[in-house]
């Protein structure tokens, strides 16, 4: 089987696919202040790496969401997260506080899901 990398550059790539699945890279959000607005902004990111991956958000299989204060951003998170899934396609998931990358960042997701 062929491993293909989308978006790569020499420490990762955006999304990998191997056989049927697909491997996304932890998504960032770009400018958004709050968790609302930056798991909407990482949501987006998401739907457009799957679909150039040939997969879509009704396919996840597994979610990663790291979040920098889970106790101040959860729900916020999880409003945006579950009006963005389709009713009946939740992925196995697990959601931890993290030291992200930049200290602006509160959301980051990773998804792994099955290509269409």
């Amino acid at each position: 089987m062929t491993i293909t990398r989308l978006h790569s550059n020499p420490r990762l790539s955006g999304a990998v696919t191997f056989g049927d699945l697909v491997f996304l890279s932890g998504q960032v959000p770009g400018d958004a202040r709050d968790a609302s607005g930056q798991t909407r902004e990482v949501l987006a990111k998401i739907d457009t790496l799957l679909v150039e991956a040939g997969s879509d958000k009704d396919h996840l299989l597994s979610a990663t969401i790291y979040l920098k204060n889970i106790t101040e951003d959860f729900a916020a998170m999880n409003e945006v997260w579950s009006a963005w899934l389709s009713p009946g396609q939740a992925p196995s998931r697990t959601t931890v506080q993290a030291e992200l990358a930049r200290p602006q960042v509160l959301v980051e997701i990773t998804v792994i899901a099955a290509r269409v």
